[in-house]
């Protein structure tokens, strides 16, 4: 609808933004009037007439197999447009029309913003299936003619008022009809179930909505009055009513085709069971993250042993050896914190891999630099655990026999995300200035328990590659290559 408004018509940005709001809303149109709607909107020159949008109702058949947006027509071929357009009236004259042996009547709507019609809305009924209509039916077409009343007065839809369709309660889900006082003039099926889901033991029709939602909603002191307005459709609201035997989602809509409020619509949906799963799932996010927590505190106990024990040995070489583990199991407990703060297992690793760095640091013989550039981006846990280890190892071991006792010098990690959104890749070069790798090293083969347990790492559980290899000048540079899911 954008690019056919901009290319093709004169409207405004606000003009536009009114027909979003327009489009948002028409569904409900569509299926009390059980008819198509199309927006009809005049081209730039004013010769031509074209189709930005259009909707199917889920009350009745549609009148129009194929899609009609981008259509254009041209002024003169449809007189009912034009007269809507010109003389800013809803215009219902005319015989219905023929398409492929189906009569449809035809009425246009005129879509007024401010005093101005910025377009016309074609409501197009297939008639091929007409009947006696039912209280329902009747009901349903009363409340279309009113809204229609209002989109031609330039009153509907609300400003500010952007609705959720996807989450929002539809016709079918249950419907009520107010008079200007609030009380009940009709109750669909589905609304008066859903009022008995509620505890209501007798019919709606005659009662105050508002009174009646106020006293089944559970409270232990006066009556809620917002509650009774809200109820009672004087202003365009969305809100829940939860009691002992459900949740039920309402939507109330003022109805003033003439400016003056002659009553309300009221939809509803019941959304116990919805409400039930979403607080399945809150319970068990909330477990999940207490799970982290606690494995972090355990991590933190054992690195804690740890490093009490390696405080009482005599052995420099077991000592060292106990350190490192120590570093190891915090790199671990890291991820598992971020984890406990999360919703999903899903973390942003640049936070992780500064702390990394930090930590790590800490054992530097001398005054050694590390910082990073580029992005990790977020990464599964699953993913995130072992390469918080793997960033853990590769520095340990470069800050540790890369430079001596009182040299400095600079360990830089640089990440780099790329390949297809299909095949993401996360590309990580961790290099060092220090004096480099001894003469026939190869790392697939020899090096220390640290690059044992990163080669195990990475091409066991993150399925990459890794590479370890003399930096362009001076020093060593570490290559990892590993699939990740794509970043969004």
């Amino acid at each position: 609808m954008n690019d056919l408004v901009r290319q093709q018509t004169a409207l405004s940005d606000t003009d536009l933004e009114w027909l979003h709001l327009l489009v948002s809303e028409w569904q409900l149109l569509s299926d009390l009037s059980f008819a198509d709607l199309v927006l009809w909107v005049p081209t730039r020159d004013g010769t031509r007439y074209v189709s930005v949008a259009q909707m199917r109702p889920n009350t009745g058949p549609t009148s129009y197999q194929d899609d009609m947006v981008g259509h254009l027509v041209p002024r003169g071929r449809r007189p009912l447009l034009d007269a809507a357009l010109d003389e800013g009236r809803i215009v219902r004259e005319g015989d219905p029309e023929w398409r492929e042996e189906v009569p449809v009547r035809v009425e246009s709507i005129p879509v007024r913003r401010e005093g101005r019609v910025l377009g016309v809305i074609a409501r197009n009924t297939n008639l091929l299936t007409v009947r006696t209509p039912s209280r329902l039916e009747l009901t349903y077409l009363q409340s279309a003619s009113d809204l229609a009343q209002m989109i031609a007065a330039g009153s509907f839809p609300f400003p500010g008022q952007q609705v959720d369709m996807d989450a929002s309660p539809r016709v079918g889900d249950g419907l009520v009809r107010l008079d200007a006082d609030g009380v009940v003039q009709y109750a669909s099926p589905n609304g008066l179930s859903a009022y008995h889901r509620l505890g209501l033991a007798s019919d709606l029709v005659g009662q105050h909505l508002g009174g009646i939602t106020a006293e089944l909603a559970p409270s232990r002191g006066p009556v809620d009055e917002a509650l009774v307005k809200l109820a009672s459709g004087y202003a365009p609201r969305e809100f829940e009513v939860e009691c002992t035997g459900g949740v039920i989602q309402l939507r109330a809509i003022p109805l003033k085709p003439k400016g003056v409020r002659i009553g309300s619509l009221v939809l509803l949906r019941d959304v116990t069971e919805l409400r039930r799963r979403e607080r399945e799932l809150i319970t068990k996010d909330a477990t999940i993250r207490e799970i982290h927590h606690r494995v972090k505190n355990n991590l933190q106990t054992v690195a804690a042993l740890l490093r009490l024990q390696a405080r009482r040995m005599d052995s420099e070489q077991g000592r060292e050896a106990l350190n490192e583990a120590v570093r190891r199991v915090g790199s671990i407990a890291i991820v598992h914190e971020t984890l406990s703060q999360n919703l999903d297992e899903r973390v942003e690793f640049d936070e992780i891999a500064d702390r990394v760095l930090a930590m790590v640091a800490e054992i530097s013989p001398g005054k050694v630099t590390c910082r990073r550039t580029g992005r990790f981006g977020i990464l599964d846990a699953e993913v995130a655990t072992p390469l918080a280890m793997v960033l853990t190892e590769v520095l340990q071991n470069a800050l540790e026999h890369a430079f001596g006792v009182a040299e400095s010098g600079t360990v830089e990690v640089s990440a780099v995300r790329g390949g297809s959104p299909t095949e993401a890749r996360l590309l990580i070069t961790v290099q060092d200035d220090g004096c480099g790798l001894p003469e026939g090293f190869d790392p697939q083969r020899t090096g220390n328990l640290g690059l044992q347990i990163v080669r195990t790492l990475v091409e066991g559980e993150l399925s990459g590659t890794f590479g370890m290899v003399p930096a362009p000048e001076r020093g060593t540079r570490v290559i990892l290559d590993i699939p990740v899911r794509a970043d969004k």
